[in-house]
């Protein structure tokens, strides 16, 4: 999913992409996207981009002279689980380009896509950013290092967000915008922070940390440097990501793109490493002690893979330690008995696809009632709950008493028995 600093490197290639190049004509949106048209036509413009956490405005503003007169039109992004940008022929789409810009004449003419697979991306009029969300961690740094923001986190350390472990805590994009899955595995991995800690003691402890005052300032900023807490690595983290290149972690991401980003992990999907589901279907990667707010019991995985093996994402290689018992994971589709919380959903990236079709064979009492035979052990269905172990001492059936004819005109309604209730557990909260 793309994150802070995919969307920071998706607004440098439109800009860097587009710089040249003259736009004309009309947007263009495909019929299947349930996202808003846009209303805007014009014989020559030019398209640029900003981005700000998850989020990214791409600014249309016509040039001088350009036809019909009109303002800039500016729209944000968010891009969902498999947003992106790609600039190609006009004549070669790619699947899946929900908005498209395309170059005006002299010229080969080009398309500047906004590709989206899996379409949970979004894209609003009018170029606000969404309200409610702290600032960037990446390119706000100053704003969320110091006052208000990073203030706001340590002085409302009462708010029932930091009730919740800290792996979801960071996830609440009105104090950490710009981090999402695998951020937040890298910073808690790099700071041995277990990551169902509650979140309001790992950031109590941030105000109890004062550098000593006979330090000179030089000394204390090396010692930030070797030692940083969770909110600087919240920067420097994704910082590090922006300074690979290329396009980041995504599914349009080239081999060599993706072989720096994949070298550069060291905790998400990793060899070694374990993972459990958060309250919100979310996978989280980390190593040892999951801490006291770990799931009793988890949600089930698609085998603990990271995001870019499910589907379409064939990067491969990556696997994961096997959790012990209080940890351990059911099988893809598998269930269990705890009801579902209102609060609780499925991540999409999470989703089980081809769950196993329900038993439909008959029962004994239906099969006796419509005179087929006996099912054999050979021709009982796959995960039937109820099997005779082989080994086991044969206990005779009690027989069934024959129901007597009827010896005068009414006839006694005869009584069914019903059929053997499933032993399948309820579903799980997150499956």
């Amino acid at each position: 999913m793309p994150e802070g600093p995919e969307l920071h490197l998706a607004s440098h290639f439109v800009n860097e992409a587009c710089r040249e190049l003259v736009f004309g004509g009309c947007v263009e949106k495909s019929p299947v996207s349930r996202n808003p048209e846009v209303p805007f036509e014009s014989s020559a413009y030019h398209i640029s981009a900003l981005a700000r956490g998850k989020e990214l405005r791409l600014t249309l503003s016509p040039l001088p002279g350009a036809q019909p007169p009109q303002g800039p039109l500016a729209l944000v992004f968010r891009f969902g689980m498999t947003g992106s940008f790609q600039l190609v022929p006009s004549d070669a789409l790619p699947p899946h380009a929900h908005l498209r810009f395309y170059t005006a004449p002299p010229g080969p003419r080009l398309a500047l896509c906004f590709v989206d697979i899996r379409r949970f991306g979004h894209w609003d009029l009018g170029g606000k950013w969404q309200p409610g969300r702290g600032p960037c961690v990446l390119l706000e740094y100053e704003q969320f290092r110091l006052c208000p923001s990073r203030e706001n986190v340590l002085r409302n350390l009462a708010d029932k967000a930091f009730d919740r472990p800290i792996c979801e805590a960071l996830l609440d994009q009105r104090f950490f915008n710009g981090i999402g899955n695998y951020l937040r595995a890298e910073i808690l991995y790099r700071l041995r922070i277990p990551p169902f800690e509650k979140a309001r003691t790992v950031l109590e402890a941030l105000q109890q940390r004062r550098p000593s005052p006979e330090l000179t300032l030089s000394q204390k900023i090396r010692a930030k440097l070797q030692n940083p807490d969770l909110l600087e690595l919240c920067h420097s983290v994704p910082k590090e990501v922006v300074q690979l290149g290329g396009k980041g972690y995504g599914l349009e991401s080239t081999e060599e793109d993706f072989a720096a980003f994949r070298a550069w992990l060291r905790c998400y999907g990793t060899p070694g490493m374990s993972s459990l589901r958060d309250r919100h279907g979310r996978t989280i990667w980390f190593q040892g002690d999951p801490g006291p707010l770990a799931p009793k019991v988890p949600t089930p995985t698609l085998g603990g893979t990271p995001e870019w093996e499910h589907g379409s994402l064939e990067k491969g290689g990556c696997g994961h330690k096997t959790l012990q018992p209080h940890q351990q994971q059911y099988p893809a589709g598998g269930k269990s008995r705890k009801k579902k919380s209102k609060g609780a959903q499925r991540g999409p990236e999470d989703q089980v696809e081809n769950p196993p079709p329900p038993n439909k064979a008959p029962s004994r009492t239906r099969r006796a009632r419509r005179g087929l035979p006996e099912q054999t052990a050979a021709q009982q269905p796959e995960g039937t709950s109820l099997q005779r172990d082989p080994e086991a001492p044969c206990v005779p059936e009690k027989g069934k008493r024959r129901r007597q004819p009827a010896t005068s005109g009414r006839r006694r309604p005869q009584k069914i028995k019903a059929d053997t209730p499933s032993l399948e557990p309820e579903e799980t909260s997150a499956s």
